[in-house]
């Protein structure tokens, strides 16, 4: 069956959408089936509105996807341009998932699409995420629009967003080893799972990959006629004074450091860049300071309310999502980088992940963990699990209010930075802790 199901759904979902979203979840499929047929019957029934978008960027990857779309939104809205965007998963609310046209899908306007979509399936066998990604192309169709950016859910290769027939442009982000049980248990085989997005002469942009990964895009690329654009030989972005230097065949561009924190945003900022000119979409001069203004949920966002509330005077905290050793390696290197005060890691994961992999970078530069699993986050990792996987040096939070509350209490010296990761389940509930709503 296409993928992007059951696994990136995210939170539970609530309210009117979760009641539609529920009924349709009794419809999920019996038997495997490793295609998108089922989806392009329905998208067949409901008049293709995948066929009547406005120029896509498709967006696949591990690490740094969802900040590569956050990139591109930000640049054509920059630019002037009505952007769609279609990322999972969400954090608080299901409505996070569908921008249309620079706005966030009333709930109203989604229950009404979703109640059309499950009209046309008529009981057939489907999966929740093939609905939702049905529902956002109907969506899309219905709106005007310059550009539209859709994330792949799972993989790519059967993700439900892969039938798309023929974007401006693909994008593949950082590789790493993840969902190994949906996409293979090595690096070339996850990549060529990446790489199934790939369509006969559409031009495909990618960062730094390893060895093993790249060998993979290139060998798929080139039996499908693809244009593989590759960093540091078709395209190059680099640090400078005041901001980044881009450049590849159509030239040079100085543009401003991004928005996000940490050097792989650098990479994500590139790919953002590379995927629109490599599509032949003419950014004006005035799009490429929406770098500077790209904001995704999650991705080192650091918090300031009511979570942040319980810390001391002049304390940090910040929350990650990333969950898979390749976050876990970028998380590090930030980290690193945060030498000026002490950092304090307070670590929730998902059961299937893996905790020794994800944690090893960072512990040399923690000053302590504590290991939560909040009562609403999905599938939660046993604290005892994250602490034998810490080696040991994590210790119980459980919670992370309990956590924070811990580091209040001990607190001495200089300010410190606290630093929640480990899975994007764990960060909506800790957004919406924090009294955080999408915009």
């Amino acid at each position: 069956m296409s993928t992007g199901g059951g696994s990136t759904l995210g939170p539970e979902f609530v309210g009117r959408t979760g009641v539609v979203l529920e009924r349709l979840n009794r419809l999920y499929p019996a038997l495997i089936d490793l295609s998108l047929g089922r989806l392009e019957g329905l998208l067949a029934r409901l008049g293709h509105p995948e066929r009547h978008l406005p120029p896509v960027i498709h967006v696949a990857g591990t690490n740094g996807k969802g900040s590569t779309c956050a990139t591109l939104r930000a640049i054509g809205e920059a630019a002037g341009w009505r952007v769609h965007v279609m990322t999972s998963p969400h954090l608080v609310d299901v409505t996070e998932r569908f921008r249309v046209a620079g706005r966030i899908v009333s709930t109203d306007e989604l229950v009404a699409v979703l109640e059309e979509v499950e009209r046309v399936n008529d009981g057939a066998p489907i999966t929740v995420f093939e609905v939702l990604t049905a529902a956002g192309f109907v969506l899309f169709a219905r709106h005007p629009a310059d550009l539209a950016v859709i994330e792949v859910g799972l993989g790519g290769r059967f993700d439900a967003t892969n039938v798309l027939a023929r974007p401006a442009a693909c994008a593949i982000a950082s590789i790493s080893m993840d969902h190994e049980a949906f996409l293979g248990d090595s690096l070339a085989v996850i990549a060529g799972e990446k790489a199934g997005i790939m369509k006969p002469g559409v031009p495909v942009v990618t960062g730094r990959q390893a060895d093993e990964a790249m060998a993979v895009l290139r060998e798929t690329a080139a039996r499908h006629g693809a244009r593989l654009l590759v960093r540091d030989e078709d395209w190059t972005i680099e640090p400078v004074a005041g901001g980044l230097r881009y450049a590849d065949a159509q030239g040079a561009l100085h543009l401003p450091p991004p928005a996000l924190a940490g050097t792989h945003q650098i990479d994500n900022a590139g790919l953002a860049v590379a995927a629109l000119r490599a599509g032949g979409l003419p950014v004006p001069d005035a799009g490429w300071a929406g770098i500077a203004r790209t904001t995704w949920p999650a991705r080192l966002q650091r918090l300031t309310g009511d979570l942040a509330a319980m810390l001391p005077p002049g304390w940090e905290l910040w929350l990650d999502g990333g969950h898979n050793p390749g976050a876990g390696q970028a998380l590090a290197d930030m980290l690193g980088r945060w030498a000026d005060r002490p950092v304090h890691l307070v670590v929730g994961m998902k059961q299937t992940k893996d905790a020794s992999g994800f944690l090893s970078p960072m512990l040399p530069h923690a000053a302590s963990v504590q290991a939560v699993a909040e009562p609403g986050q999905h599938l939660a990792l046993p604290v005892e699990a994250i602490i034998a996987a810490s080696a040991g040096r994590a210790t119980p939070g459980p919670t992370v209010r309990d956590a924070l509350a811990r580091l209040a209490e001990g607190a001495s010296g200089p300010p410190a930075r606290v630093v929640i990761c480990g899975s994007l389940y764990l960060a909506g509930v800790v957004l919406a802790q924090d009294g955080w709503t999408a915009s």
